[in-house]
């Protein structure tokens, strides 16, 4: 809702600060709550995890699996394992579709008043 609520926000140009809101919230929610498979490289280094997780960068209930897709974001040698575990299916290309076009509209909510003036 929050999403669709963003897109009539930008087109009918609703405050900067609404718009800022909204933006925050549909990244914060795909990123950290929709809930999506694991994803995570499992130990055979082959496979992927395929369990139950909140989030597009978050990881399932199991320790090491946690964490394992931010440390992907952040170690460059592994951008090509990263792409594969935050897009194995449709529904997660949408989610984190959802999490990049949200932190771009709260990003751009921030920029046009200051450039505007």
């Amino acid at each position: 809702m929050a999403a669709a609520a963003l897109i009539v926000g930008w087109s009918q140009q609703w405050a900067l600060p609404v718009i800022a809101a909204l933006s925050v919230a549909v990244s914060a929610y795909a990123a950290f709550q929709v809930p999506v498979w694991c994803g995570a490289l499992n130990r055979d280094g082959r496979t992927y995890c395929r369990d139950n997780a909140y989030g597009v960068l978050m990881g399932c209930k199991r320790r090491q699996h946690r964490w394992q897709k931010m440390k992907m974001i952040v170690m460059r040698s592994k951008a090509g394992d990263l792409s594969r575990a935050l897009f194995p299916t449709a529904k997660e290309k949408f989610n984190a579709f959802l999490a990049v076009g949200g932190l771009l509209s709260a990003v751009a909510a921030v920029i046009v008043p200051v450039v505007t003036g």
